[in-house]
């Protein structure tokens, strides 16, 4: 259940992607927070702006006039009297709000917001620790005693196990105490869950909550796929066997017949706040405000001061009742950007509550965006990265590599991912196994593994070609949720698996050109991966080739423990 928020007053924080269990109580505003010149003023602020603008405007004429007609008359121009007096201050006070107003902006989007900086974009900052959840234990109380007496504390409820790492300042520690507390409380022991060889504190704050140990996952690596132009050996994360080997097939194939090409479409990260009135018209009336241009270009002014990278790109609005949902698109960098875009979300709300005061903000997320949904606005619209590649396989490459014939894979192609799809009535699921290659390939370079279910999104076009005697085939994926920084990114082997794909951080001379490669090669690797697969249901080895690589005689609970 989202984080369900209204106003008076803004919270200093906006809802992570990830949904929260319970309603929590409005914060105070933090420094972080810009309170706005209009927030005193009984006007709204483009009225108001207007009014300042007018009165310097006139009040230069007024004294230009003034001063031409003590020049032709021989009149000193140092003698002023009181409507020369008022116009002067009016010019000065007129003068000091505008630049007050307008300069702030142009300072913010230069200097930017510290932080994003911080918590998206340096590829290599580390993220401050949050606070301990009890002002108590904000300090390492703890770190002198004896791990038995903590471990009997947390296990009678006297220390709270989500507080060990700020209350004995050793996050290995902490982890270990909490795995022998846990042990204890349920009677099960965690003897396959590795503890030693992992960084505690890279995770702390950011990637995940009162850690026992770590799963050990295998990385295989398929390639090198031929995109672009360039070279690109894929890790992929999976413990399903033939996936890798599979993959593989595919790239060779790519590889053999000239490589594959690729086209970003669009790169927009998207949030969708609902809002509620009294009645339908006036939720009428604010999707009218954001659908004008003016207003559109004032609220990305808004909306592109809460990053430097933020920049806001469309509004598209949906009514339903007296509820609004506005869906929000902007660019991210290389960022997968969802913290950025609910920040930049935010501003925007603070602002529009000015001009209509009864908007009641029910929720930052109102599943309009859509996260880690299966949703037709993403299908159509697009969501992260929309891309599609291509392929022309040869004749021979078909027969030699594939095992199989053009006009058997078309057939395929067309009776199941089409056909087969269309009667099964599934939304973004005209493939084979897309959601295969991007679970592994996500799970290795540190994305959102639960975005999987509309980054999956794709459909498969086979065609002959050249007389019919080559395939052409081609992906599109209407919404890649990728990024290279930030979130598990940071983590030691999700870097590494990004640093063999050459995407590894920030792109400092073009923002977001190392998320959007990353999402080529996504979109690449689930080519091949569709390319062998199919190949395979079209010449009758899935049976075969599953039983050599996706089974073992081998006991490897015995291996696990040790």
């Amino acid at each position: 259940m989202e984080t369900r928020r209204r106003f008076p007053p803004p919270s200093c924080t906006s809802p992570s992607p990830a949904s929260t269990l319970r309603s929590l109580p409005a914060a105070p505003r933090s420094s972080g927070d810009r309170i706005q010149a209009s927030d005193a003023l009984p006007i709204p602020i483009r009225h108001t702006n207007l009014l300042f603008s007018l009165l310097f405007v006139c009040s230069i004429v007024f004294l230009m006039r003034r001063w031409r007609d003590k020049v032709r008359e021989s009149i000193p121009l140092h003698a002023v009297d009181l409507s020369e007096l008022v116009s002067i201050i009016s010019v000065v006070a007129s003068l000091i709000y505008l630049i007050s107003f307008f300069g702030i902006a142009i300072v913010q989007s230069i200097v930017s917001s510290h932080e994003d900086e911080v918590d998206d974009f340096l590829p290599d900052s580390k993220m401050t620790p949050s606070p301990a959840p009890s002002s108590d234990l904000a300090m390492p109380v703890l770190a002198g005693r004896e791990d038995e007496d903590i471990i009997a504390a947390v296990v009678a409820g006297k220390t709270p196990s989500y507080a060990l790492e700020s209350a004995i300042g050793d996050c290995h520690r902490a982890a270990e105490i909490r795995r022998e507390a846990i042990r204890r409380i349920s009677g099960r022991g965690l003897d396959g869950l590795p503890l030693e060889g992992f960084d505690y504190g890279s995770i702390l704050g950011q990637c995940c909550e009162m850690p026992v140990g770590y799963v050990q996952l295998p990385v295989g690596i398929a390639g090198p796929l031929i995109l672009d132009g360039r070279e690109h050996y894929l890790p992929m994360a999976t413990t399903e066997g033939c996936l890798v080997a599979s993959t593989n097939r595919g790239c060779k194939a790519i590889a053999e017949s000239g490589g594959a090409a690729s086209v970003v479409l669009r790169d927009a990260m998207t949030r969708a706040p609902v809002v509620r009135f009294l009645t339908a018209a006036r939720a009428a009336e604010l999707k009218f405000f954001l659908e004008e241009p003016t207003n559109f270009d004032n609220l990305s002014v808004i909306f592109n001061r809460s990053s430097r990278f933020a920049r806001l790109q469309d509004i598209q609005c949906a009514l339903v009742g007296r509820n609004l949902y506005m869906r929000f698109c902007c660019t991210t960098g290389d960022a997968m950007g969802m913290n950025m875009v609910s920040k930049g979300v935010q501003n925007v709300l603070d602002y529009i509550q000015n001009d209509f005061p009864d908007m009641d903000v029910i929720s930052l997320s109102g599943n309009f965006c859509s996260d880690k949904k299966s949703s037709a606005v993403n299908w159509i619209l697009g969501r992260g990265k929309s891309v599609v590649c291509e392929a022309v396989i040869k004749e021979e490459v078909v027969k030699k590599v594939l095992k199989t014939s053009v006009s058997a894979l078309v057939e395929v192609n067309t009776i199941k991912n089409l056909a087969g799809s269309a009667i099964a009535g599934a939304l973004g699921g005209f493939n084979a196994h897309a959601s295969n290659i991007v679970s592994a390939i996500f799970i290795a370079t540190g994305q959102d593994p639960a975005q999987n279910v509309e980054s999956s999104h794709c459909i498969t076009m086979m065609e002959a070609v050249n007389d019919g005697k080559d395939l052409h085939i081609s992906v599109t994926m209407p919404s890649i949720e990728v990024g290279t920084v930030g979130g598990g990114t940071q983590l030691a082997s999700q870097s590494a698996c990004l640093d063999l794909l050459g995407v590894k951080g920030a792109c400092m001379e073009s923002p977001g050109a190392n998320a959007r490669l990353l999402a080529t090669i996504v979109a690449g690797s689930v080519l091949a991966g569709e390319l062998s697969l199919m190949s395979a249901l079209a010449a009758g080895q899935l049976v075969k080739s599953h039983m050599k690589y996706n089974r073992s005689c081998k006991d490897t609970s015995k291996a696990a423990s040790n």
